[in-house]
């Protein structure tokens, strides 16, 4: 079954559209309006071997969070429903990235219970143009739409591009792992409470 999902949302303030397929090979079409976050996506893809296309338009005269929050959110609710029930994925993933001066860990179980421990100390300069602050605000919403418990730890760093690519790249691998088909599990749940998510 093709682990694939088309999601869109429009509010009044962005109008966003997400494709996923967990099974591809990292092919990419990204635009968001906003070069750098299109590049931290792209690597999300790329290193994840997760295909994926986002197209977004917003508000970007007024600010770029409402964009890059509502790609989190459409990009954590195609996620989820490409899962469907999660049986028989590996569930948790995680990697430890180097950038040059820089070295962040990323974490992840696909538990259906969304939680964000964010510890990336990331210098508040604009990168191209992209707040850096706005790397949380994507992380929260992606967890929240994808039932992911998320956890980001920047070890060290000073350049807050290699800090923030570190990230995604990170988040890639992390995924990368966690969605992968454990054969082992021959379609179980992997779990012993009969079921993933709150309860």
């Amino acid at each position: 079954m093709a682990r694939t999902a088309q999601v869109s949302r429009k509010t009044a303030e962005t109008q966003v559209k997400v494709e996923v397929d967990l099974d591809g090979t990292g092919d990419f079409a990204i635009d968001t309006g906003i070069p750098f976050f299109d590049h931290m996506l792209a690597q999300l893809s790329r290193h994840g071997l997760i295909d994926l296309k986002v197209e977004a338009s917003g508000d970007l005269e007024v600010d770029l969070h409402h964009t890059v929050e509502d790609v989190g959110l459409g990009l954590g609710s195609a996620l989820a429903e490409a899962l469907g029930d999660r049986a028989g994925i590996t569930r948790y993933g995680s990697a430890t990235i180097p950038f040059d001066e820089t070295l962040t860990e990323v974490a992840v179980d696909l538990s259906g219970r969304p939680y964000l421990v964010y510890n990336l100390d990331c210098p508040t300069t604009p990168i191209g143009g992209f707040d850096p602050t706005l790397v949380k605000e994507f992380l929260h919403a992606f967890a929240v739409e994808a039932g992911a418990n998320l956890h980001v730890n920047g070890r060290y760093g000073a350049n807050g591009h290699h800090i923030v690519e570190s990230c995604f790249k990170g988040l890639a691998r992390a995924l990368r792992q966690a969605v992968t088909l454990d054969p082992r599990l021959a379609g179980a749940l992997p779990t012993t409470k009969g079921k993933l998510g709150r309860g």
